[in-house]
């Protein structure tokens, strides 16, 4: 569970860093208001996503690989419950 939450933790980072500079850019260009704050937002969204792709693979790919792990383990002990009810 360490490697899902650091994970979810730079994902919840990229966000933050990427709306802090779009969003202190839009004020240096624009005069504020709340639409263009809600588009900012969706912007950082996007934007952030994409470097998240990138930037995160190797952690994606660990969470991965755990989550993988985890579902094999417990199928493994549904199989063996099974196994025993058959034999009684």
């Amino acid at each position: 569970m360490k490697a899902f939450w650091t994970y979810t933790l730079a994902r919840l980072g990229v966000f933050l860093a990427t709306w802090a500079v779009l969003w202190g850019l839009s004020r240096l260009v624009f005069e504020g208001g709340a639409v263009l704050d809600l588009w900012v937002l969706l912007i950082a969204l996007i934007v952030s996503s994409i470097i998240s792709i990138i930037a995160l693979r190797s952690m994606r790919d660990r969470v991965a690989l755990k989550l993988q792990e985890r579902a094999r383990s417990l199928n493994d002990r549904i199989e063996e419950s099974r196994r025993a009810e058959d034999v009684d």
